[in-house]
């Protein structure tokens, strides 16, 4: 995640550090061959880039928009996860009545809000390709574990553990047939917005679409030098790197933002989020008398670098 509000140009330039150094180059042998070689009178009209420059800001546009669409999608749906899961363990603490000191109930209600603590972390985890196993060495028994670790789908299979509570619930009438309707659709919630996050990692940027403006740019840059050594001369050389990395790091920021579960400095801060969930599942468990403070979960370290 992006955290810092000042970014060091450093990280900036080290987008395009290799299309600046490319660029210096060929803007300083157009200069050469236009005042050395004899091809003075080799130019292009600055309109024609000029042209070409606003039909490509179009493009970026609507790229850097589509882009930013899919962020804020996946950021959506990540604060629909704390929002329920807030829910969830609302419900889990006010309809099973502990007040009798029933030990299983007790026993349940505890593992449910610390299931999904774990669950939480799990899906950024899945979301990222990383090992979501490794969330699971707290908050549920070892047997748990067990069963959950060999799935394919951990936070699909945790899911499926609190359906089997919440059965369990239903079954010795420790819920009523309202609350478990309830509880279930905050299941069915978060399995909606998990299938979402999954559509969004698994749905790729058109391809072709990205290569065709990347082509445009690269054709704008090309003519560009040509359009601008008549008017300005030796300055043609700042001016162009100038002109052209702009394009290319509205191109690079779209490019980053359109995948927001890949473990960037520019993804949805999944762990950071889950986290917060923890500390709020945590003082909502504290609250319990009868039940134990949760100790806290170190999920996996968030990419930690620099906030726009």
């Amino acid at each position: 995640m992006l955290l810092k509000k000042n970014i060091p140009l450093s990280y900036v330039f080290g987008k395009i550090k290799l299309e600046l150094i490319l660029l210096t180059i060929y803007s300083i042998a157009v200069y050469f061959e236009h005042t050395q070689l004899g091809f003075s009178n080799f130019s292009i009209p600055l309109a024609i880039p000029g042209i070409l420059g606003t039909i490509i800001s179009l493009l970026l546009a609507f790229r850097s928009n589509q882009a930013y669409d899919r962020w804020w999608e996946a950021r959506s749906l990540w604060g629909a996860i704390v929002n329920d899961s807030r829910s969830f363990a609302r419900q889990v603490l006010t309809f099973i009545d502990t007040s009798d000191g029933n030990q299983e109930k007790l026993l349940i209600k505890e593992r449910m809000i610390k299931r999904q603590i774990i669950w939480n972390y799990s899906l950024s985890c899945h979301l990222r390709k990383q090992d979501a196993s490794q969330c699971l060495d707290k908050y549920i028994s070892e047997e748990e574990r067990n069963v959950v670790g060999n799935a394919m789908h951990i936070p699909l299979a945790l899911m499926e553990q609190h359906g089997n509570d919440l059965r369990t619930l239903l079954r010795n009438k420790w819920i009523n047939e309202f609350q478990q309707v309830a509880m279930d659709d905050t299941l069915t919630r978060f399995s909606n917005a998990m299938g979402a996050c999954e559509r969004i990692k698994n749905t790729v940027f058109p391809v072709t679409y990205s290569f065709y403006i990347h082509l445009v740019v690269l054709l704008f840059v090309l003519i560009l030098p040509f359009g601008l050594i008549e008017h300005v001369g030796i300055f043609q050389i700042p001016l162009v790197v100038a002109i052209s990395c702009s394009f290319f790091l509205i191109e690079k920021m779209a490019i980053h933002l359109q995948d927001p579960f890949e473990n960037k400095p520019t993804d949805t801060p999944t762990t950071t989020i889950s986290r917060k969930i923890e500390q709020d599942l945590k003082q909502m468990l504290a609250k319990d008398d009868k039940v134990e403070p949760a100790k806290e979960l170190e999920g996996p370290e968030e990419p930690t670098f620099y906030i726009l």
